[in-house]
């Protein structure tokens, strides 16, 4: 098992290497087994959401003083948090913390759907017109600012060994391009992974432009928080070929546009005087 000190050394390059490894190879299946035509220039809109996956990096890099493994590591020297407190067996401390974790990104997944401030910059990941394993980096940088502000405070409360800090990472990174996929799984696949993971067809109903729809489906790793909070939808009302993903006010080429998908949430909505 990696020592702390080498997980911190090496989780730059690991994680990396993992977001290559798995793009890749859910892209090419993309290719080989697309479950929708895509509406969109393919290249136009991986290199928005390659552009704001790369954005978010360097900005989380440059603004927060810690991040996951620094602050396991400093919740660990500190003696901040729970699993600091009563040491649970490493094994354990790791399994429970992915657990935790996770449950963590459900509500705060569904915090972003229901509190309107939020809603403004989490809209933009909602917007792309196309469903594809780029839409999974395709996040406002406020949305993941957020986030990372609230995973930190996970990780003083909760005190995960650095191991923990970077697997809940890998793991939430490769299942997001995996369930933001255009892969068409076979019948047989999808049913099994259903019974603990977040497949393509699940997540994609959480991206049709029906509302009701949006608010269903909110899990990123393991499905049973959706079926135990009343959140799961099993298939969309229109079928997935037919559905309609995105949002009404993201039409044509602005749900495409860096810049103007970046400025969106910052501008003020004229008022119709009736």
């Amino acid at each position: 098992m990696l020592s702390d000190t080498l997980a911190l050394e090496a989780e730059p390059f690991l994680r990396f290497a993992c977001f290559v490894i798995v793009l890749s190879g859910v892209s090419a299946m993309e290719i080989k087994r697309p479950r929708r035509e895509l509406l969109f220039s393919k290249t136009h809109r991986w290199l928005t959401n390659l552009g704001f996956g790369a954005t978010n990096v360097i900005l989380i890099n440059l603004s927060l003083p810690v991040l996951g493994i620094a602050a396991s590591l400093t919740a660990e020297e500190f003696q901040w948090g729970i699993f600091n407190i009563v040491q649970p067996p490493m094994l354990l401390s790791i399994l429970l913390y992915l657990l935790i974790f996770d449950l963590a990104i459900y509500f705060q997944h569904r915090l972003f759907h229901a509190y309107a401030p939020l809603w403004k910059f989490h809209q933009m990941h909602h917007s792309d017109g196309d469903y594809d394993s780029s839409t999974g980096l395709r996040f406002h940088p406020v949305s993941i600012f957020i986030s990372s502000i609230i995973k930190l405070g996970l990780i003083f409360v909760i005190g995960p060994p650095a191991i923990a800090v970077l697997l809940s990472e890998v793991i939430l990174n490769a299942t997001s391009i995996f369930n933001h996929s255009n892969w068409r799984l076979n019948r047989r696949m999808d049913t099994v992974l259903r019974l603990f993971l977040v497949t393509p067809d699940v997540h994609r109903i959480h991206h049709s432009k029906n509302k009701d729809e949006q608010n269903c489906n909110f899990g990123f790793n393991f499905l049973w928080w959706d079926k135990i909070f009343g959140t799961y939808k099993e298939k969309p009302e229109l079928g997935h070929q037919s559905m309609h993903i995105g949002i009404a006010d993201f039409e044509g080429k602005k749900c495409i546009n860096y810049l103007s998908l970046l400025s969106e949430p910052f501008k003020t909505k004229k008022k119709v005087n009736l």
